[in-house]
């Protein structure tokens, strides 16, 4: 198909990246631990982890992980914040031959029940804060080894001590939990000092992580991303990126803000994977949300890049103390996860003189597919252009591709698109069209440059922060609750996180009240999937057939 697109590229960026250079993820993970072993890879609360720690300390947990029996491609779960700990565990476990599989540790038990099953995970790398939730669930999983952690394993005896009481009994943020024959971190570590980690054989077919994103049918579905899916997208990033930093690529090192969650793909590819190839040094924050804190940590370092979703780019500068900070070294600062709001990037370029870059994405695409130029000036209010060896198309409703200037269904071809929803081909031949696009659900429209702006969206999902919500699945565990006859959820604009959660609700018991049904979500979802309001209705509108009507509920709104 004619690239048209591609003479709009910046100067310096390729049409095509070299997937084969690489046999899998894990050979460009150990080519830069060999190359940059003497620089620091992670830091976290002033603690460095260097390239060649990294190294040695995730062949020790995969020589473990090795040793526990299971089998080539068992997945193992991760259930941390940015921490020192993850880097270390996501390599060991790529490295020793089995699959990642990133869960969010803020999950419910319901939540976590139904990924821990539905990946047939048998081990789990989990923070003590969180192991509560685990606790309440795992009879009924497949999880048979459980490694706990706490904050201060990573961070040296003494501040590890300190860090370690002050998390337990001064902010107590770790309840108590049984998990009777789990290990702790720092006993896994000395179990496998003098442990061999034995090299896997692994190619690009190989499934590297289960990233899991919202399914339309009301449950959360595993991404199957190969060892292919993810090195193409790192070296695209890479080839997109390099117009947009200074000097010369890998010589002198950059310093990324990971101020998104590992779990979620886009800090994965775009800080921890990318970093680790071109030898950056990544700054963990483990909780972005303490806005000073957070603030605080950026001013120790000259950071280059920051990918970063509009929510915490909007908290930042809304800050008074961000403003004080340094931004000579910003170089490129990217958007993605959500839409970047013009107001947030407008005043964003003011206070740091670096204008936002935004991409577009998605788990199912590893994630980037398209992204404005790295060097761009100015905020364009579009998703970008394609980025190497990737074909986006615009469809109408019967899958034909319509002419430029057309609204139609966003669809995404490249190395970088999934192998296919994990254990669920009805969805996977549903999202794919016969030549090998995925189906993106979002309408956008391309223009005589190649460059995409999102209008709408065609799912029903709600975008809170970044994170996919489905209604289904509000609405399915809602229905639930004994005083609920019927409910649905849209999504409503949210100035903070761009969209929110409406809850519809028709009651069964006349006297329920709000107070009690947001108690119930509380217990049921995680923060973002938690509707921010709920409306009580006599009847909901609904099509002949008695399906209800999603849409008019929306369009309701943004007549109100």
């Amino acid at each position: 198909m004619d690239k048209f697109w591609l003479k709009s590229y910046p100067e310096g960026v390729p049409a095509e990246i070299d997937v084969t250079q690489y046999k899998s993820l894990v050979q460009l993970l150990e080519e830069s631990f060999q190359k940059f072993a003497a620089r620091n890879a992670y830091v976290c609360m002033d603690k460095f982890l260097t390239y060649g720690e990294l190294d040695t300390l995730s062949k020790k947990i995969g020589a473990w992980l090795q040793s526990i029996g299971l089998k080539k491609g068992a997945r193992v779960a991760i259930m941390m914040p940015n921490i020192l700990q993850y880097p270390v565990v996501m390599a060991a476990i790529l490295r020793s031959g089995f699959v990642v599989v990133n869960v969010n540790p803020l999950y419910t038990p319901r939540e976590l029940e139904h990924q821990l099953k539905d990946s047939g995970a048998e081990a789990i790398f989990i923070l003590e804060n969180f192991a509560t939730t685990l606790e309440k669930v795992i009879a009924k999983t497949a999880v048979k080894h459980v490694v706990v952690a706490s904050m201060g394993d990573m961070l040296g005896s003494l501040k590890g001590a300190i860090v370690n009481f002050v998390v337990r009994n001064v902010k107590k943020m770790v309840p108590a939990f049984s998990l009777p024959n789990a290990l702790r971190f720092k006993q896994v570590l000395a179990q496998s000092e003098h442990m061999q980690l034995q090299a896997v054989s692994l190619g690009h077919d190989d499934i590297a992580f289960l990233q899991y994103t919202g399914g339309t049918t009301g449950v959360s579905k595993g991404a199957t991303l190969s060892h292919k899916n993810v090195v193409a997208n790192v070296l695209q990033n890479d080839a997109w990126l390099m117009p947009g930093m200074q000097g010369q690529h890998g010589k002198e090192q950059k310093i990324i803000v990971c101020a998104l969650p590992l779990y979620h793909i886009f800090a994965l590819t775009v800080c921890s994977l990318l970093g680790t190839r071109i030898g950056a040094l990544n700054l963990l924050i483990p909780n972005p949300r303490d806005m000073p804190g957070f603030i605080k940590e950026l001013g120790k370092y000259k950071v280059n890049v920051f990918p970063a979703v509009n929510t915490l780019y909007n908290g930042l500068l809304n800050n008074p103390e961000f403003a004080k900070l340094d931004f000579s070294g910003y170089e490129i600062c990217s958007g993605g996860g959500m839409a970047v709001q013009k107001a947030v990037a407008d005043k964003w370029l003011k206070v740091t003189g670096c204008a936002i870059a935004e991409g577009y994405g998605l788990s199912e695409t590893s994630p980037v597919a398209t992204a404005n130029p790295a060097t761009t000036k100015e905020f364009s209010g579009t998703i970008g252009m394609p980025i190497p060896s990737t074909e986006v198309v615009i469809l109408d409703d019967d899958g034909n591709r319509l002419p430029l200037g057309q609204p139609g269904e966003i669809a995404i071809r490249g190395p970088q698109v999934m192998v296919g929803y994990w254990n669920r081909p009805d969805e996977t031949a549903n999202s794919m069209t016969a030549d090998g696009f995925f189906k993106t659900g979002d309408v956008g429209i391309m223009d005589f440059r190649g460059y995409t702006t999102i209008v709408d969206r065609k799912k029903d999902m709600i975008l809170v922060s970044g994170f996919n919500v489905y209604p289904t699945e509000i609405e399915g565990v809602v229905a639930l609750h004994p005083g609920v006859l019927e409910c649905a959820c849209v999504g409503v604009p949210d100035e903070n996180s761009g969209e929110a959660v409406k809850l519809f609700v028709v009651r069964k018991d006349p006297a329920l009240t709000v107070e009690q049904l947001m108690a119930y979500c509380k217990e049921q979802f995680t923060a973002y999937k938690k509707p921010k309001y709920i409306e009580f209705r006599n009847d909901l509108p609904k099509t002949n057939v008695g399906k209800i009507l999603r849409r008019e509920l929306r369009d309701e709104k943004k007549a109100a």
